[in-house]
């Protein structure tokens, strides 16, 4: 178990909460396509502090974007376990080599 798999579970705990009383909960409630909104909002202040060069900055909005990440997961019901496998299954795999494997869209 992580703490990446501690926050999982209780963002999944949260699921059907009080909006008033839970973050979580009020951006669960708010649907898929809001969580993947904040998201964004998110990964976007981290490229910024990236840009900037402040390390503890980029540290606290890392845990920002890993955090929404793991809710947008949930307002989808794709566990972080799915996502770890997916990497599990990249790993040794070059880069490059592996974008080439996959279908073109």
């Amino acid at each position: 178990m992580s703490i990446l798999h501690d926050l999982e579970a209780t963002i999944h705990s949260r699921k059907g909460a009080d909006p008033d009383s839970s973050w979580t909960a009020k951006l669960l409630s708010k649907g898929p396509e809001k969580c993947a909104e904040k998201f964004g909002e998110e990964a976007i202040e981290a490229i910024i502090e990236a840009v900037k060069g402040d390390k503890e900055k980029l540290a606290s909005e890392g845990a920002d974007v890993l955090y929404h990440f793991l809710v947008m997961l949930a307002a989808r019901d794709v566990t972080l376990d799915q996502v770890l496998q997916v990497l599990a299954e990249r790993q040794g795999l070059s880069g490059i080599a592996e974008k080439a494997s996959r279908p073109q869209s």
